[in-house]
């Protein structure tokens, strides 16, 4: 069934953008990106496993002291919500937007579009490349949705706040 957005009704898949988005710099997309995963404690999403790599390749690009202080709220995230990591199939590639088609899209955005796309899910994001003004309104793309910033619940709300020990700027999500 593919998602749909009135509703809400469907699978969701995150990208890096949205779940580094929770340490971001700029504290819109850092109050967003944490109120969709807090919302979501109860649920599931899915999560292509180059998007976890692409995480761990921001943070690995931190000292050790901050990768310290934010990987307890990474695994502790992972473990209590169904972050359900998958692997590409043949048939995500073959459903990938063209390049020629979308050549502002990185070619791993157009892979994990196409696992979505293939899926008939819908991919949230804070990328401005994916969400943009100029983006195309036939992908399956959409920001969180704002709102009041939700804190998590203990002890994943103290792992984060220690988390935030890492920042990131917006535009290197």
């Amino acid at each position: 069934m593919p998602f749909d957005i009135k509703t809400g009704q469907g699978v969701e898949y995150v990208d890096a953008t949205l779940f580094m988005g929770m340490n971001s710099t700029d504290e819109y997309t850092r109050a967003v990106c944490r109120t969709f995963f807090a919302t979501r404690l109860g649920g599931r999403v899915m999560m292509s496993l180059e998007q976890v790599g692409r995480c761990d390749d921001l943070v690995w690009q931190f000292p050790r002291e901050v990768q310290d202080a934010y990987y307890p709220f990474m695994d502790y995230l992972h473990t209590v919500m169904a972050i359900v990591r998958l692997g590409y199939e043949q048939d995500d590639l073959r459903s990938a937007p063209e390049a020629a088609r979308y050549p502002r899209l990185a070619t791993h955005e157009r892979l994990l579009l196409g696992m979505v796309i293939h899926r008939g899910g819908l991919l949230r994001s804070v990328s401005a490349r994916l969400t943009g003004r100029s983006r195309q309104p036939d992908l399956p793309v959409a920001a969180p949705d704002p709102g009041p910033e939700l804190a998590f619940p203990q002890p994943l709300e103290e792992l984060y706040q220690r988390s935030l020990a890492l920042r990131i700027a917006t535009a290197e999500l």
